[in-house]
């Protein structure tokens, strides 16, 4: 029922006239990434620039590579939501340099965040697992799935790029040494699957993981600290590559995720700029978001309806309060 009252209410607001005068940004196209954070971001965007800035929104499908380089070399889509930066830094900064596009904000505002994970209702128990020297003096409670007489550690998916990082830290941490062996999931549905499987029945769990996602939405988790500090150097010069031979300790560096835009959109919609610069969520909230859409099955913008609704406290924060009062009108 809830479902078929926001469809009926969505198809009315799209039917609501737009008073031509509040045109002042003109038509907007806004990437909508695959992945379920991004088209958050994207649709509650679009809804937003429509009904609290008069623009002409327009989402259009969007991934990270093709999505940066078309903005760099063509100008076009004017907004990418929620792009994570470090993965064509080189380019992003070709584009800035030559005028064409710019960062407007942090989509997510503590970047996304990765580290070996244990269970929260684990650290209860015993204080001292929120550190790795606690996690390798009680290494004992962590019984591998196919060898009690080892402890898991479960890495990474193979072929995926958390993989090396994992792995190479693991190693940094000497884990082998105090009888943890890797434990390949097999997927990220695998891993996902293994925490949950944990939780169900309140039992030891260690691991690599990140955020924002689902899981950390759903399951309550304590990152490890390292006792290490972060070597951001030392981090992508080594940890990242596949290659590295002498790994050293080093807690995972935040990732960026900006929100970029082009200088054409920039110039002619500056107010509308100023709402992106403002817009972002913190890992908790994304976190408990992201939880919502996959226990609800809801898209993008199912969810950029549920997020307004029900959240008002966070995006009032990103507008004046006469944007506001035509937001909650269309609603």
């Amino acid at each position: 029922m809830y479902k078929r009252i926001i469809a009926a209410s969505l198809l009315a607001v799209g039917a609501l006239p737009v008073n031509a005068d509040d045109h002042t940004c003109g038509k907007v196209t806004i990437a909508d990434m695959n992945w379920n954070s991004a088209s958050l971001i994207a649709n509650i965007d679009r809804f937003i620039l429509e009904h609290g800035y008069g623009c002409d929104a327009e989402l259009v499908p969007g991934d990270t590579m093709p999505t940066g380089t078309s903005m760099v070399e063509k100008g076009e889509p004017d907004i990418a939501p929620e792009f994570w930066s470090n993965s064509m830094r080189e380019g992003l900064q070709r584009g800035i340099d030559e005028g064409r596009i710019r960062y407007a904000g942090k989509a997510l505002i503590d970047g996304v965040e990765e580290g070996f994970w244990v269970p929260q209702y684990l650290v209860d128990d015993y204080p001292e697992l929120k550190t790795i020297s606690g996690v390798k003096a009680n290494a004992e409670l962590f019984t591998h799935p196919e060898d009690p007489s080892k402890s898991a550690f479960y890495g990474c998916p193979a072929g995926w790029n958390c993989q090396i990082t994992s792995t190479n830290l693991f190693r940094a941490l000497n884990l082998a040494d105090s009888g943890f062996e890797m434990v390949d999931p097999g997927s990220g549905a695998g891993l996902a699957g293994s925490i949950a499987k944990a939780y169900e029945r309140q039992e030891p769990w260690f691991g690599y993981y990140w955020a924002p996602t689902a899981v950390l939405g759903k399951y309550d988790m304590v990152k490890i600290d390292f006792e290490s500090g972060t070597d951001i150097d030392h981090y992508k010069q080594c940890v990242t590559a596949n290659d590295c031979l002498n790994p050293r300790v080093t807690m995972y560096p935040a990732a960026d995720v900006d929100t970029v835009i082009t200088e054409r959109f920039a110039k002619r919609a500056p107010d509308a700029v100023a709402y992106l610069e403002t817009r972002g969520f913190t890992n908790d909230q994304m976190n408990t978001l992201l939880a919502w859409m996959e226990e609800n099955q809801a898209d993008g913008e199912y969810a950029m309806t549920h997020f307004l609704i029900e959240h008002p406290e966070i995006w009032t924060s990103w507008v004046s309060d006469d944007v506001a009062d035509k937001i909650n009108n269309a609603l």
